[in-house]
């Protein structure tokens, strides 16, 4: 399907935001060296976007656009629960470990003490809604029978924990290159099966 105009250019301004943004941090960028990268005018940026924070967290949301999508699909298919957990666990580990993602993260945790909303745009932009969905998920699949979640809640926080992992901090923290292919399909099959022996299935 081919974009319409105004959805063309709103892409565009989250490209050159998303560039500026991790070239140049957030406190230093302005909304008019935003419209230059882009390139639009100022006045076709505020008409998407009336403040930074608001375009911040549009960059946030199309990072993890393809993630959520997944998680629509899954939550639609609730017949075959390994294989939907696989399915989202590889939309979410595909976004963590992308050196985009990772530098998001790293930029907000470098600006926090000096613009501390970052944090809770950044929260409330993707990871809250991500728990939210995949409680959703849990607490319907638990009316199967052969299904027993005590806590959905717990569960979903516990799985996407178990997702990143050790691994995740390593490659924040540039010690480690993010996963290969075959790395992250090991880590996800391994995540998947031990969370439904513990969560799932137990009884």
């Amino acid at each position: 399907m081919t974009a319409k105009p105004s959805d063309s250019k709103r892409k565009d301004i989250i490209r050159g935001a998303t560039t500026m943004f991790l070239k140049h941090g957030f406190s230093t960028v302005s909304m008019d060296k935003i419209a230059q990268a882009a390139p639009v005018s100022k006045a076709t940026l505020y008409k998407y976007f009336d403040s930074k924070n608001a375009l911040f967290t549009a960059v946030i949301d199309e990072l993890c656009d393809s993630l959520f999508q997944t998680m629509d699909e899954a939550l639609l298919d609730s017949g075959s629960v390994e294989n939907n957990l696989t399915n989202i666990a590889t939309a979410f580990v595909d976004l963590i470990f992308t050196e985009e993602a990772l530098a998001i993260y790293r930029l907000v945790i470098s600006e926090c003490r000096d613009f501390p909303e970052l944090g809770r745009l950044l929260y409330e932009g993707a990871p809250k809604d991500l728990l939210s969905q995949l409680e959703h998920y849990l607490i319907n699949i638990n009316k199967l029978d052969h299904i027993n979640i005590v806590s959905p809640a717990f569960a979903a926080d516990a799985f996407l924990s178990l997702l990143k992992g050790e691994l995740h901090f390593q490659c924040l923290l540039g010690i480690k290159a993010p996963p290969s292919v075959e790395e992250k399909k090991t880590h996800i099959n391994q995540v998947v099966a031990f969370y439904s022996q513990g969560f799932i299935y137990a009884h």
